[in-house]
């Protein structure tokens, strides 16, 4: 019994140093781990195969062809929505110099300098807006101080350019109906009017005042009338949508779709400029028919 205990005790003892020298083994080999010394195997896998890159790469493709026209869907209606803002804001400060001048409305009055069309002095706004290197003409308007941006006088769908220099965006993109405010001693017609109230036949909701101009954008006046029939005088923007956007003197704004692509010259064009002339003003004596 006492050989058994013994020869026991001297298994245990012997077995001890290798347990030891195990451990310490495995602590060592962490060790190494932690510091870099010793580097984990590489798994079977690492990466995506070529396979599966072409794949996610396709998803991606049909995902971007989905959402591209929808954004920029979004893009267009927020552009044409601050459009008619700018013209809201506009059109109320009309109506604002109208209030403050004994119901007179702003002037529209043009002259040439240097061979073009520009916005005289004492009208709602001056200078030439294909040529206008800066906001100073704008400024200078008599309806500019009831509002003070000169953001709300430009389009932000338009792109168009200042002449000569492709680095610059025009700074206006609206003017003005030429039978509002237009000095008659220039260009007389019956239906030029100069006082809010003289707007009668339609009324103020049915007249429009801002438009949306372009290429033919110059001076501040919207030159359409009547008696220029059968073509147009200048061209309507058809930037949203093959459409404008318009106020009118009652100080409300309109989306207006055409029905044509605008072309100076075009005089198949009658349906979109009769629709135009029936929102001026009348001469007391005739209307458009």
């Amino acid at each position: 019994m006492q050989l058994f205990v013994v020869a026991t005790k001297r298994k245990a003892i012997s077995r001890k140093p290798m347990m030891q020298n195990k451990t310490t083994t495995n602590r060592t080999r962490y060790l190494h781990m932690r510091s870099g010394l010793v580097r984990p195997k590489p798994s079977a896998r690492e990466g995506f195969t070529l396979t599966e890159l072409l794949v996610v790469i396709s998803i991606i493709a049909i995902l971007a062809s989905l959402l591209l026209p929808a954004v920029s869907r979004a893009i267009a209606k927020a552009q044409g929505v601050r459009c008619l803002s700018n013209l809201k804001q506009l059109q109320l400060s009309c109506l604002l110099y109208t209030d403050d001048n004994d119901g007179r409305l702003p002037p529209n009055n043009t002259t040439i300098m240097a061979g073009k069309l520009t916005g005289k002095p004492g009208s709602w706004v001056l200078g030439n807006a294909q040529s206008d290197l800066s906001s100073s003409n704008i400024e200078k308007g008599v309806i500019f101080r009831y509002n003070g941006s000169t953001a709300i006088y430009h389009c932000p769908a338009d792109k168009s350019t200042v002449e000569g220099h492709k680095e610059l965006q025009r700074l206006r993109s609206y003017s003005l109906d030429w039978y509002l405010g237009v000095d008659p001693t220039v260009y007389f017609s019956p239906r030029i009017k100069l006082r809010y109230s003289e707007i009668v036949t339609p009324g103020p909701s049915q007249v429009y005042a801002f438009i949306d101009e372009d290429p033919s954008i110059d001076d501040g006046t919207f030159w359409c009338p009547f008696e220029h029939a059968p073509d147009w005088g200048n061209l309507p923007a058809v930037r949203h949508g093959l459409g404008s956007n318009l106020s009118f003197a009652d100080g409300h704004v309109e989306h207006w779709r055409w029905r044509s692509p605008k072309e100076i010259g075009n005089v198949s064009d009658q349906e979109d400029l009769h629709r135009l002339w029936l929102a001026s003003p009348f001469s007391p004596f005739r209307s458009p028919n």
